[in-house]
Parts: C-alpha cells; sequence; structure tokens
C-alpha cells in the first residue's frame, strides 16, 4: 500500500487557518452568543484577513456548526471515557443520550442554535453517530438491545433529542422529565417501557474534562 503523500505547505496553512477560525469563533460565541458574534472579530481574533473567513466558511451559521461540531466530539470523547467503566453495554448507549439531552439544554452555544433543528440533528448525527451507532450495535450483540438497523434507531434519536431540548429550554416541557423522554428514546432499541425506565434512571457520574488533542 502506498505511503500517504506528505501535506503540502498550502494545505498546512488551509488547515491552521480553519482550525484558527474554529477556536477564535467557539471563544466569541461563547463570550458573547451567537446572534451577537461577528465574522469580523471572530476573524481579527484568529489573526487573519476578515475576508478570509469565507474562504472556509459561507455564513456565521456554517461556522456556528462548525464550533458545534468540534464540542460534539469533546463531548462524545468525555463520555467515552466514564462509559469505558460500565459492565452493561445498554447502559452505554443510555448513559450517552441522557449526556447528550443534558449538554443540548444547558449549553448555550448548543441552545442557540436548536432552532436550526435540522441542522443540528444532521451534525449530531454525523458527529457522535460513530460512537452511538457502535453502542448500539454492541448492546444488541449481548442481547441488551434489538436494533437491525442502528443508523436509522441513531437518526430518530437525534431529532428526538433536539425537539425535546427545543421543548425543554422554551419551558414547553419541565427538566424533570428528562429521565422519561431518555426512557422513550430507549424504547427505540426494543426495550419495554418499565426496563428503558430503569435504565434511564441509574446514576450518572460526573463527566471528566476534555484534554485538548484527544
Amino acid at each position: 500500500m502506498p505511503e500517504p503523500k506528505p501535506e503540502g505547505r498550502v494545505a498546512r496553512r488551509q488547515r491552521r487557518n480553519r482550525a484558527a477560525l474554529i477556536r477564535s469563533a467557539r471563544d466569541v460565541m461563547a463570550e458573547k452568543g451567537v446572534d451577537a458574534a461577528t465574522m469580523l472579530e471572530i476573524a481579527e481574533r484568529a489573526d487573519v484577513g476578515a475576508g478570509t473567513v469565507y474562504n472556509y466558511f459561507g455564513s456565521k451559521d456554517e461556522l456556528a456548526v462548525a464550533v458545534l461540531e468540534t464540542l460534539m466530539h469533546e463531548l462524545a470523547v468525555r463520555i467515552e471515557k466514564v462509559t469505558d467503566t460500565f459492565e452493561d453495554p445498554a447502559q452505554v448507549y443510555a448513559f450517552g443520550i441522557r449526556r447528550v439531552l443534558d449538554t443540548a439544554t444547558t449549553d448555550p452555544r448548543w441552545e442557540q442554535m436548536l432552532h436550526r433543528s435540522e441542522v443540528i440533528a444532521d451534525a449530531i448525527f454525523r458527529t457522535m453517530g460513530p460512537f452511538a451507532i457502535r453502542d448500539l450495535r454492541l448492546a444488541s450483540t449481548a442481547n441488551r438491545f434489538r436494533v437491525s438497523n442502528p443508523e436509522l434507531v441513531w437518526r430518530m434519536t437525534t431529532h428526538t433529542i433536539i425537539g425535546a431540548s427545543l421543548a425543554i429550554t422554551k419551558g414547553e416541557v419541565p427538566a424533570a422529565a428528562k429521565n422519561q423522554i431518555v426512557a422513550r428514546m430507549l424504547c427505540m432499541t426494543g426495550l419495554d417501557l418499565d426496563a428503558a425506565s430503569e435504565l434511564a434512571a441509574r446514576p450518572l457520574p460526573d463527566l471528566p474534562p476534555y484534554i485538548e488533542g484527544e
């Protein structure tokens, strides 16, 4: 198998610029919110030309989604550090979807993008899918779940998470109902409501901090 070609100077610069813009946008949006953040301020903080940002992102919303995708990946890594200690593969998946729901309803960077539900659900599907789909398969192999199409179950779950998060952040559904919401999502795996409710009510260990580079 031929070795991959080394990354060229232009490609390295483009990768660094894109990463710098995402880091800058992440900081600015955390400080001011998505709506108040400006592309000019983001570009200046990333130390790139004002017009350069549009070479990588067509709009502020597109950049905000890229920021969210980095946060989603970090969350998946943090979840995995906890669930690696679980013996029950069904609990691995249940803990994951509960923590995603918690984050979507408490992290302002997620909350401010929830109105773009289809875009955010797709981002969760793509970014966290490799973890969630693997967990669905492992739980099915262990006969804890009955899932023949894990991709479909995960896609339906992502839309449920975003819909429920919107309802919670708007005050239409109480945050105290999260266990019930998670239980209903677990029913999509083939569990009956009693088993799903027991799984959803299990203790939730704290998430460890994310270490850059993981």
